[in-house]
């Protein structure tokens, strides 16, 4: 099993159009097309996860920078999510520091 990223999608494109273009190469397990959230809309990148390792490296070969829609795709081996900055870490704040519990303040009346 092999995860493809797919980059540079038009934001029309549709799971059913990758997975067309993809099964020229071989069989292809799953296509996850990513949208926003919020508006539901395409954010132009997609994962195509294809059960045979020699026919994915043959698609990635194939269709990396291929026109589709007037856009030239980016077309990779999809590598793990790696921690942003400050995440998995108390939101960034530093850890520590030495100075034990914060005391209460008086109120100033």
């Amino acid at each position: 099993m092999k995860n493809i990223f797919v980059g540079n999608l038009d934001f029309g494109a549709t799971e059913a159009s990758i997975r067309s273009l993809f099964e020229a190469y071989g069989a292809v397990e799953r296509v996850s097309l990513v949208t926003d959230r919020e508006t539901g809309r395409s954010r132009g990148f997609a994962f195509v996860e294809m059960t045979d390792a020699g026919e994915a490296e043959r698609a990635i070969a194939a269709l990396n920078g291929y026109q589709l829609d007037g856009r030239a795709l980016n077309v990779n081996e999809a590598r793990p999510k790696t921690d942003s900055w400050g995440r998995g870490s108390g939101g960034g704040r530093p850890q520590g520091g030495g100075r034990g519990p914060r005391q209460r303040r008086e109120p100033r009346w």
